[in-house]
Formats: structure tokens, sequence, C-alpha cells
């Protein structure tokens, strides 16, 4: 039986600004990744959105990102393994203390942004991310771009790790994200979304934008929570998937 996870970043709301569209991506997705207030979320938004996972069933994950609240995170800073490290214990433990105060418990943690991509290429960060992780709580699952390094880290350091595909994102032809400051490196056809999905999760296959063919692993999908047709597009993946006998389940039940 085919299974797969459905992910989505929410809690990236901040004080008075409100981002993205929680209350209902929410009602659609099996595992949530909350921000720690880095690049996005507050403590307030954060201990709203553990309460709105929990209630709604969905799995709680830490979303940690690089101190730039201005940059949304997706500005590449440079930083030592050292510090990695630090700032992902540093946010990890802010979102396991709302967890347990709602009775709770951070079962993945997916770093965000900048992060994220720096990681999925730089063995060193990775390394460091997935030490941090292990040092918290070994039983907490990392969530890194499907064959990248972010990956291989977390399993040299013993963790399980679940390989993340995109539905809306474009992929450049050796697995990478293609960045969000070129053309088409979003994609907005819900119908082309979920058949791409269809395909990564029963094939392990997607259409990279040079047209050719290239291999992933998909056990979760992530949904972008601030995508303007989030809700639509998490809707129709999610009965896409069943349609096509693949299971929609949290990463913690199959991996």
């Amino acid at each position: 039986m085919y299974q797969v996870d459905l992910n989505s970043d929410i809690g990236e709301s901040f004080g008075n600004y409100k981002l993205g569209l929680d209350q209902e991506v929410v009602k659609h997705i099996t595992s949530a990744n909350i921000a720690c207030g880095w690049h996005a979320g507050d403590p307030l938004v954060m201990e709203q959105t553990v309460r709105i996972a929990k209630e709604n069933g969905v799995q709680i994950g830490a979303h940690p990102g690089l101190p730039d609240l201005m940059g949304f995170g997706r500005r590449k800073m440079e930083l030592t393994p050292t510090e990695a490290k630090a700032y992902v214990k540093y946010q990890l433990g802010a979102l396991v203390a709302f967890a347990q105060g709602a009775d709770a418990k951070v079962k993945h943690l997916k770093p965000h942004g900048a992060l994220y991509n720096l990681a999925a290429e730089d063995g060193e960060l990775a390394r460091a991310i997935a030490e941090a992780i292990y040092e918290v709580d070994r039983s907490i699952i990392l969530v890194g771009l499907a064959g990248s390094q972010l990956i291989e880290a977390g399993l040299e350091q013993g963790l399980q790790v679940a390989n993340e595909v995109f539905a809306d994102r474009a992929y450049n032809s050796d697995g990478t994200l293609v960045s969000r400051r070129k053309e088409r490196a979003v994609i907005h056809d819900s119908q082309l979304a979920v058949e791409r999905v269809v395909k990564m999760v029963k094939e392990g296959k997607v259409e990279a934008i040079t047209g050719e063919e290239i291999e992933v692993k998909a056990d979760t999908v992530c949904l972008h929570g601030d995508n303007p047709q989030a809700v639509e597009l998490a809707v129709k993946i999610k009965e896409g998937l069943k349609k096509e006998g693949i299971k929609v389940n949290s990463m913690s039940c199959f991996l």
C-alpha cells in the first residue's frame, strides 16, 4: 500500500500581521510545521497553532528558520555549524515547551526557507541540524528535501527521516528547488500539481523544469500555507491521492 504524509508550514503570523490560511489548511493536512519565532511566528501564535493542530488531530512539528523576520527567513546568511546547531536547539526547545503545555509532543522538525535549502547542499550544516535534534529528542523525525544532504545527515546521526517533495514548486535537474526569483518556480495549476504528486508517490519521478524526469522519494508532500490557492490545492491533492489508492497518513505512522 502506498502511504504519504501531507505537511504545511503554518503559524507564520506575527503580532498584528496575519499570514496564511492556517485555520482552513490544517483541516486537510496530517503534519504541521510550526514557525518558531525567528523567521515568523511569535509566542502567542506558536501556542495557538499548537492548539489548533492538536484539535484537528494533526502531527506537530518544529519549523526553525534563520533570524530574519524582514526577509521571512528566505535570504541566505553565513553561519557556522556551531551557530546552526544552537539556533535549531533554541527554536525546537521553545516549541517543545508549548507542546508540553498542551499535553502534546513535537514529532518532527523541518528547517525553513534558506536554512532548509542551505542544509540540502551543505553536509556540515546538515550534520549540525541533525545533531541538534538528536541531542534534544532523538525520536523526532527530520524532514528534508528528498535525497539531499539533510536526509543523509539524519540517517548518519541515527534519526528517522522523511524525504519531502513539493506539490507547488518546480525542480531543477539536480533535484533542488527552482529559486522563487525565477519564472515558473511556483506551480499554480492545481490539476498539474495533483498529477505531479501522484507520480512522485507511485513512480518516484517528477519532471524537472528542463523537461527531463528525475528520481525522488516521497514520504511527505509540502503544501505551502501562504499560497493563495492553498486550501483548494490541499483538498484536490488529498482527493487525488485517495482516488489513486494512496493512503494519506501522518509520517510517524509509517516511517
